[in-house]
């Protein structure tokens, strides 16, 4: 007779009850996170009052710290430093037409050490809130979103020019701007000054977490010199992307010099191509991305105001090496090509359009 553990049927129930506890463990998590910053808060918004109100001064704090201490000795975060990072944290969201209800459900969704870099290095409560939500929408560890920062994310983002309001309804044509930047810094090559477009598509594949990272959140990599079979003739695409929450596949050709007005032609005949060979009716229309060496703003919009497929144009940038201790936050190049084996090994012969 099968002993009862050995079952199929215990072994399913055992996962299901190991899946709720995790479930539950992550609402524990996320429920000690809240009462924390709603407890940082009150704290931030008293010790703010004392000192402008009462006029007590900021040497209070000091005594405060002192006294929260020898109370709750085995609890962490009454330093005077935290004490102060309160105050600012509460100060910096203060302002007569704004929500406070609403910020403090948002600020309450991330940790207290990315609340902290954020208010410290936001100059705009726009921009803090920008990159609340990204934290939120992409999971970003403190490192990973210390490092968003230092790039200029928020400066860069739906920076891109491009056609979308022309060819995509809304609201896609909004999220689709909000997904582009320019210009894109890529923090993890070791290329020359003259680097054909084949180095670079070569090392940003080689680097495909770091890639993914600059791409934003959503995307997810397809192949690299994708075939198009087109009345006998063959097409290979350089980078194709899907963007897996707005359900659209994009078209990336890099370019090693200045943009030209004929680079919009062909990625409109790649658009039309990739819609009608690869999209399904399910999925929204294809959008392109022409990533030049360098732009002229002026050029770019004439070229794109005739074309009838979505394309964005921007710039690339070659700076230093990735922080050593942001490498350890995301997961190893080797996991991701071996499950993109099949794809990323394609044959790289094939007509190249410069």
């Amino acid at each position: 007779m099968q002993l009862i553990e050995h079952s199929e049927e215990y072994k399913s129930w055992i996962e299901e009850l190991k899946t709720e506890i995790r479930k539950s463990q992550i609402k524990a998590a996320i429920s000690v996170n809240q009462e924390l910053l709603k407890l940082y808060w009150k704290m931030g918004k008293s010790i703010s009052e004392k000192i402008k109100v009462a006029n007590w001064g900021t040497s209070v704090v000091d005594n405060v710290s002192k006294d929260l201490r020898a109370h709750f000795q085995n609890q962490q975060g009454f330093s005077r430093s935290n004490l102060f990072s309160m105050r600012k944290w509460y100060e910096f969201y203060i302002n007569p037409g704004l929500d406070i209800g609403k910020i403090q459900q948002l600020v309450g969704q991330i940790p207290w050490g990315q609340n902290i870099l954020i208010v410290s290095k936001s100059k705009s409560l726009e921009e803090a809130i920008f990159y609340i939500n990204k934290t939120i929408e992409n999971n970003w560890s403190r490192t990973i979103l210390a490092h968003q920062i230092d790039l200029g994310f928020y400066e860069r983002a739906g920076k891109a020019i491009t056609n979308f309001k022309d060819t995509l309804p809304e609201p896609q044509s909004e999220l689709a701007v909000e997904i582009l930047k320019d210009p894109y810094k890529f923090d993890f090559l070791t290329l020359s000054e003259k680097a054909l477009e084949k180095d670079i598509e070569e090392q940003l594949v080689k680097h495909l977490t770091s890639f993914l990272l600059e791409l934003g959140g959503g995307f997810s990599f397809v192949g690299r010199q994708v075939p198009l079979k087109i009345d006998n003739e063959d097409f290979y695409i350089d980078l194709l992307f899907y963007h897996i929450k707005l359900k659209y596949y994009i078209v990336i050709e890099l370019k090693s010099v200045k943009f030209r007005a004929e680079y919009a032609g062909k990625m409109n005949f790649y658009l039309s191509a990739v819609d009608d060979l690869i999209k399904t009716r399910q999925e929204n229309p294809s959008i392109g991305l022409l990533l030049c060496k360098a732009k002229s703003g002026v050029i770019a919009e004439y070229a794109l105001r005739g074309t009838t497929q979505p394309i964005g144009v921007a710039e690339y940038e070659i700076i230093k090496s990735i922080p050593k201790e942001l490498k350890t936050e995301l997961p190893t190049i080797e996991a991701i090509e071996k499950e993109l084996a099949t794809i990323i090994n394609k044959n790289n012969s094939g007509e190249m359009y410069n």
